[in-house]
């Protein structure tokens, strides 16, 4: 882990000027009118905004028919940890029904829809398979196939819009945190997938969907792309989003990302690292209740400085802190979980890494099945 330090300290990164495409969102004129005479849910949370509006206030300031709000995991207004149940409710501002679509109610229920017309999807994404936006995306899309409610999608510029790499999802470990055979960052939209979701038949009645793409302007996917609103309480700047794609393995090993601290998704360590001049302590917070080696002081290395310009334009998932850390890990417990596996897609990537396989020869496995599925991407994207 010697070669991790000299690495990072040897680097100095200039921070580059980001376009700042505009969210469909912010484009009224394109959909505000589709919506009119309808009676609407919307999917939202605290990225969903109009500009300085948040999209709910502004559908019902302009006398949009909405009968309740969907939220994702994180709740309506974003403020729930990672896996922490969230319920139903009010939401205070509108007086709206806000129904949970996290925990044990991961889909609209026929109930819930059928007095519907069209339900409206607006919510950053980072553009990651284990991210769980996506998936609530897929569950909703199938109750309105199912029971013939349309379905539009105001598109988000992706931070990640370059990155393609990682593993494809196997079959057998489909789950919450990836439900599809696509690899660990994909490199689309969520409208671009919503399209791919509909087109390559992955919700039952997908045929019957009336799905509607409103697209963001000024957006290509080689933009770098600094996102105004923390999307998710753990992902609290361009850093961390940066930094997520790469880091996120670690969750399901002995390794702290930093959860309970100042600076979750930007750091690697544990009580069991080398010193390498880095510590911190994770502490249980309302974004991260009971993390990960609460408590214990953790040695490591802080990655914010050396994320966003270097990991953007590299573009490619860093798996050289994953294999290194496994190197020198001599504790008795596994360090690779299940939990692991499902967030790889696969467990490939744990066996190769124990089998001490070079990053090389793993992204070489990786190659046919990327492939195959820029092809497949490539029929769905679009912005150039």
């Amino acid at each position: 882990m010697t070669c991790l330090i000299a690495l990072l300290v040897g680097l100095i990164w200039s921070t580059p000027s980001i376009a700042q495409p505009e969210p469909a969102a912010d484009h009224p004129e394109d959909w505000l009118q589709l919506l009119e005479g309808k009676r609407i849910a919307v999917v939202a949370n605290q990225t969903s905004r109009v500009g300085e509006d948040h999209l709910v206030d502004f559908l019902v300031a302009n006398n949009i028919q909405v009968a309740r709000v969907f939220s994702p995991e994180h709740g309506f207004r974003g403020a729930a940890a990672a896996g922490e149940h969230v319920t139903d409710g009010i939401d205070q501002a509108t007086g709206l029904p806000i129904v949970s679509l996290y925990g044990n109610h991961k889909k609209p229920t026929p109930e819930e829809v059928l007095d519907l017309d069209l339900v409206l999807f607006d919510i950053q994404d980072v553009g990651v398979r284990f991210y769980t936006y996506v998936s609530t995306m897929t569950y909703v899309m199938e109750a309105c196939a199912e029971n013939g409610v349309s379905f539009m999608v105001l598109d988000r510029p992706n931070p990640h819009g370059n990155l393609i790499d990682g593993p494809i999802l196997e079959p057998e470990f489909s789950s919450f945190v990836g439900l599809h055979p696509v690899p660990i960052a994909h490199g689309m939209t969520l409208a671009e997938y919503a399209g791919m979701v509909k087109g390559e038949g992955w919700i039952t009645d997908a045929e019957k969907l009336n799905l509607s793409l409103i697209r963001c302007h000024g957006y290509t996917h080689q933009m770098q792309y600094e996102l105004p609103v923390a999307p998710s309480p753990n992902l609290p700047n361009q850093a961390s989003i940066m930094l997520y794609p790469s880091l996120c393995l670690f969750e399901g090993t002995p390794v702290s990302i930093g959860r309970g601290t100042d600076h979750p998704f930007q750091v690697i360590g544990a009580p069991w690292f080398m010193d390498l001049g880095f510590q911190f302590t994770p502490e249980s917070r309302p974004q991260a209740p009971s993390p990960k080696y609460e408590g214990e002081l953790c040695r490591g290395v802080e990655l914010s400085s050396f994320a966003e310009d270097f990991l953007h334009s590299k573009g490619e998932l860093y798996i050289f802190w994953l294999i290194e850390a496994h190197r020198h890990y001599e504790e008795e417990e596994p360090f690779f979980t299940s939990f692991f596996n499902l967030l790889a897609g696969t467990d490939k990537l744990a066996d190769q890494i124990a089998a001490g396989l070079s990053e090389e020869q793993i992204r070489a496995s990786w190659a046919p099945g990327l492939y195959d599925f820029k092809q497949t991407r490539s029929r769905y994207l679009l912005y150039p």
